[in-house]
């Protein structure tokens, strides 16, 4: 493989001045896509913190058998309302803001392939957002973020219909930036770069918006159609009329399946990144973990019926979904064996994205397990319906897509702040975060192989003490928020410069300034080396030649892989004497 690196005459060495932001710029309309994923993930966090509210609020009622914090009629909204933000506020804009932000830097591209477009996705994140909390005002909506018919024709057609809205809001937003990620993955990469040279990070983005564009319309008509029930008296779902409860929920699935690696994707994404980078070790088997994105970008639309084993289906189609299901496990454990394999044996550098890393690789490995577990039928049909469900998606959604997101924040907040973030503070948000997610999660497997419903104010009282466990958990889950929140702030605004390349990386983002210039390059990369080169013969011999060239050192007839003149200017040196002391690039 080859990998952009050099040519950049000066991006990493030289001061960002004639391309630095405004602090206003990231609160109007920009089409810098390094803007607009910053506001996706700024705007996304905020509204991780309101779901998480909701969660704490859900948690603290019950953490007694009675309903004596809020009425069930409230707690049915908060359960509802919090589901729906942490899938479609939190988790997939977050996606959308790192893809945003690094895919056009990874390629070597000056922005995103339709920079308006690209605009206006993010700008219906916010009105689908305010409109989903202010059904608060009126009438919150009750039938869980599921919104299966016959409940939610009968729980409030004013909060259903604007849920509706909201997601269809919410939903447009996805499309438009699939169809963006998509055209500048395969169109805008520079003419050196190969399909099988871009980091994994493109791999996954690739994956993730084929099942965007294939799965959400399927989502969309299903929400018409209901709202047609809710505001025409149409009967599609309605059973008292003649309509089909059960069909709703193919086309419910067969988009909200694929969503949990809408999801995820990204994340894996991500870690593929991160993990060689702190190992400082090539990837294990690029080509295996970059198709099997497109595996489970495959297999993902076929497995959607497993939700529904206890909603007369056919023993045949059961047992094609279980299989199919199962199936899925293969290109996962693919990754995640590559992940393992990169750090086995690799000079780890423990720091705060490091350990997210790691800690998004062994919580969602969980989930990935208890996902084997309800793929069986008859497992499934013991546990539907009760906590052993919410601790699985739990696990694969926070353990995997929230550690996901703090492990590349903490990695690309030098390259997006220019600022290093304090590493101590990093540290203690890990810990709080791991405890208290397993303190909250783990024992709800308990509780659903003992038979506790899910959506239930009011419960046995022999779950109390398991319950008194995870609402502690979750309150320390909320305590972890934060030292993060004040890390960020106080090192976007005051924390130490960051340089070019703060990890010594070798992906193309790090091979420009810190925060890059608006149009991101001032000149086009050449590839180099591969992405995930680390100790390979070339890398060294570029670093070698480079610590030449920095003392002084005549040129040589034939370079190898970087040109003389563009030596002192790249971040590929780093601190040299420090990293060829490690014998590592």
């Amino acid at each position: 493989m080859a990998q952009a690196q050099i040519n950049i005459t000066g991006d990493s060495a030289m001061s960002n001045q004639e391309g630095e932001r405004r602090p206003l710029d990231f609160f109007g309309f920009s089409t810098d896509h390094k803007v607009i994923g910053i506001q996706y993930l700024v705007t996304s966090f905020i509204f991780y913190l309101i779901g998480g509210f909701m969660a704490g609020i859900v948690r603290t009622e019950l953490a007694t058998p009675d309903p004596d914090l809020v009425d069930p009629e409230m707690y049915n909204s908060l359960f509802t309302v919090h589901g729906t933000i942490m899938i479609f506020l939190w988790i997939v804009p977050a996606g959308a803001g790192f893809a945003n932000y690094l895919i056009p830097l990874m390629i070597g591209a000056r922005d995103m392939a339709f920079p308006k477009l690209n605009a206006v996705a993010f700008w219906l994140i916010p009105p689908g957002g305010l409109l989903l909390l202010a059904s608060f005002l009126i009438e919150a909506p009750q039938a869980g973020w599921t919104s299966y018919p016959p409940l939610s024709l009968v729980t409030g057609k004013v909060g259903e219909e604007i849920w509706i809205l909201s997601i269809l809001l919410l939903g447009t937003s996805s499309i438009l930036g699939a169809v963006n990620f998509s055209v500048t993955i395969f169109k805008m990469r520079i003419p050196t770069m190969g399909l099988n040279d871009m980091p994994l990070m493109c791999w996954a983005m690739i994956a993730a918006s084929a099942l965007i564009l294939l799965s959400t319309p399927v989502l969309a008509a299903a929400l018409i159609l209901l709202s047609f029930d809710l505001l025409a008296g149409t009967n599609f779902f309605n059973p008292t009329g003649g309509g089909d409860p059960v069909v709703y929920q193919h086309l419910f699935w067969f988009y909200s399946h694929p969503a949990v690696y809408i999801m995820i994707l990204p994340f894996f994404g991500l870690i593929s990144d991160i993990l060689p980078v702190h190992a400082r070790k090539p990837i294990f088997g690029y080509q295996a973990i970059a198709y099997s994105s497109l595996a489970i970008s495959f297999l993902g639309l076929i497995v959607w019926a497993h939700h529904m084993f206890t909603s007369g289906t056919p023993g045949w189609l059961r047992m094609f979904f279980m299989i199919t299901t199962m199936i899925i496990a293969v290109p996962t454990g693919i990754k995640v064996f590559g992940w393992l394999a990169t750090i086995w044996g690799g000079k780890l550098r423990l720091n705060s994205a490091m350990l997210f890393a790691m800690g998004f690789i062994a919580t969602f490995v969980i989930g990935g397990v208890t996902g084997i577990m309800v793929a069986s039928v008859p497992f499934d049909i013991h546990v539907h319906d009760t906590y052993f469900i919410v601790a699985h998606f739990h696990y694969v959604l926070f353990g995997g897509a929230v550690f996901g997101i703090f492990a590349g924040i903490y990695h690309w907040f030098p390259k997006m702040t220019g600022r290093m973030m304090n590493e101590n503070w990093g540290i203690v948000h890990f810990v709080l975060t791991l405890i208290g997610a397993n303190m909250t999660f783990m024992p709800m497997h308990i509780l659903g192989l003992q038979g506790m419903p899910r959506r239930v104010a009011m419960y046995d009282p022999r779950f109390t003490e398991l319950n008194v466990v995870c609402t502690i958990g979750t309150y320390i889950l909320a305590v972890s928020t934060f030292p993060f929140i004040i890390n960020a702030v106080w090192s976007w605004l005051k924390g130490p410069k960051a340089p070019g390349n703060p990890w010594d990386a070798l992906t193309l983002e790090w091979m420009t300034s810190s925060p890059p210039p608006i149009e991101n390059f001032h000149t086009t990369p050449v590839l180099r080396t591969g992405p995930y080169d680390y100790g390979m013969k070339k890398t060294l011999s570029i670093r070698a030649r480079l610590k030449e060239m920095a003392s002084g050192v005549p040129p040589r007839n034939k370079e190898i892989g970087v040109p003389v003149s563009e030596a002192q200017s790249s971040s590929l040196l780093g601190d040299i004497q420090d990293s060829d002391s490690d014998n590592h690039p």
